[in-house]
């Protein structure tokens, strides 16, 4: 199985984290931001990983060190398990409903960072997550990770629903990237051969 551990202590935040790629979708996660916290719950069970994540940060300042350094680590999480990429399926998408919101995200382990984020959330909160965060939380998974991620949301209403599609949808695009073919195992998936 691949797996990875890692530890993030800076002076805005201590974060420690385990993931499983071939998991079953068991998670532990506490932020101390109770609607992320589910957020990445979802995540978990629908990329069928485990997560166990704990982070404390200086909420009483903002809730952005918490939130972007939470996508560095699960970014360093995943390029850690993966290893050297041979044989993983490299890239991914996903199209989710959600009642009436639609989002769709593509995802590739390119060993290139970049993101097109685009959620149509109307609210400063969801629950109590600071919204503009969840763009810092990507940025910071594609730069840690070195891939890059296209996340859209198409329409909808409900602003949970709109940020809760695209977690679904990152998780499942990501499953499938992470996902090895047997036929190509020894293999980079790409002409360069580097990724």
């Amino acid at each position: 199985m691949r797996t990875a551990t890692v530890t993030r202590i800076t002076k805005e935040t201590q974060i420690e984290a385990k993931l499983v790629i071939e998991g079953k979708g068991r998670y532990q996660i506490s932020t101390g931001i109770r609607f992320f916290d589910h957020m990445l719950e979802l995540f978990t069970k629908h990329g069928g990983f485990d997560l166990t994540l704990k982070a404390t940060g200086d909420l009483d300042v903002d809730q952005h060190h918490t939130v972007e350094d939470t996508g560095i680590v699960l970014g360093e999480l995943f390029k850690k398990a993966i290893g050297d990429k041979k044989g993983i399926n490299r890239a991914g998408y996903f199209v989710m409903t959600m009642d009436e919101t639609l989002a769709a995200v593509a995802l590739d382990l390119s060993g290139r960072p970049a993101l097109v984020y685009k959620d149509l959330v109307k609210t400063r909160l969801v629950g109590d997550l600071q919204t503009e965060l969840v763009e810092d939380f990507f940025h910071g998974f594609i730069s840690a990770a070195a891939a890059n991620l296209h996340a859209k949301v198409l329409y909808g209403r409900s602003n949970h629903h709109k940020i809760e599609a695209i977690f679904k949808c990152f998780a499942r695009a990501l499953r499938y990237a992470c996902s090895k073919d047997a036929r190509l195992k020894d293999q980079l998936p790409s002409t360069k051969g580097l990724l």
